[in-house]
């Protein structure tokens, strides 16, 4: 590897930790004080992308990959909430993602491309259960949310429960919602 490329890799890889720092900007209107930032949500997309995936007979890993780069062009724009969409013309993420890996290598920056135009698409089973596990994740943090005692998520529960499209997804959203956040403990 050139020692460019190497440096191009690095500075993509800075501008990636901004996803650390971007917080989920839609949980501020019902009331969070803190919301996860996108990095946080996006692993947990991932690793659920993953699951959803084994159990729809898809890849686990190429949906798991296309989960961890859903949302990597809020580098960029930030999180944009959906009450947003009245005011702003929603970006194109492959425009974003096609800007943010120009000075790449060709097979690093053709990766990065595929994977973003294969979830955008959602055309593949694996595109179908990384955007599933992006709807279920919200709805599992919402009812943590809830847990805690933020009250007005339910909007953010039923959004997610109406946009899933695999049976897989579907059953776990259901049972999400009469499991204990804290049922983890005593399996």
């Amino acid at each position: 590897m050139a020692d460019d490329d190497a440096a191009a890799i690095a500075a993509f890889g800075y501008e990636l930790g901004v996803l650390k720092r971007v917080r989920r900007t839609g949980w501020w209107h019902a009331g969070v004080r803190d919301p996860e930032s996108v990095a946080e949500h996006t692993a947990r997309v991932a690793q659920l992308a993953a699951l959803i995936a084994v159990e729809e007979g898809a890849d686990p890993a190429r949906a798991s990959l296309l989960a961890l780069w859903h949302d990597t062009q809020e580098t960029r724009t930030g999180d944009l909430p959906h009450t947003a969409a009245d005011y702003l013309v929603k970006p194109d993420p492959r425009a974003i993602t096609a800007d943010q890996t120009a000075g790449l290598p060709p097979r690093v920056r053709d990766a990065v491309r595929d994977a973003v135009d294969e979830y955008e698409a959602r055309e593949s089973a694996e595109a179908r259960c990384a955007s599933d596990a992006d709807k279920l994740e919200m709805l599992l943090q919402a009812v943590e949310y809830r847990d805690v005692g933020v009250r007005r998520v339910d909007e953010w529960v039923e959004s997610a429960r109406g946009r899933l499209t695999t049976g897989t997804a579907r059953r776990i959203a259901e049972a999400a919602l009469s499991t204990s956040t804290l049922a983890w403990r005593d399996r």
